[in-house]
């Protein structure tokens, strides 16, 4: 369970980080934008790092790691999308979220 809650925080950041300066942020300097992400996504390697490190120490794989994290950044990039940036979610984001999903259950099937 930590290794989930510190990837959701982690990914929480690492959105941030990305998108921020979609909305409200074209006006800035690029350099002002890079340097500000930059900063913003040292806390995400702050929780990823770990993330990973608990999660490989007990007993996820590299790709059960991975793939979470791909879920994880999907689902808070589909809220972040919607709530920060206004875009309405549509069939296709469900169609990918799906395929997600499924990837994930392959990997931890068994398990």
């Amino acid at each position: 369970m930590p290794t989930v809650l510190l990837l959701i925080g982690s990914n929480i950041f690492m959105t941030i980080a990305w998108y921020w300066h979609l909305k409200g942020g074209m006006h800035k300097p690029l350099i002002t934008v890079i340097l500000l992400s930059w900063g913003i996504a040292f806390v995400e390697y702050c929780l990823a790092v770990p993330a990973n490190r608990i999660g490989y120490a007990g007993g996820w794989t590299p790709g059960q790691l991975k793939i979470a994290q791909e879920a994880i950044a999907l689902t808070v990039f589909g809220v972040f999308m919607v709530a920060v940036l206004g875009e309405p979610l549509s069939w296709r984001h469900a169609g990918a979220f799906l395929c997600i999903m499924g990837a994930v259950a392959f990997l931890f099937a068994g398990r």
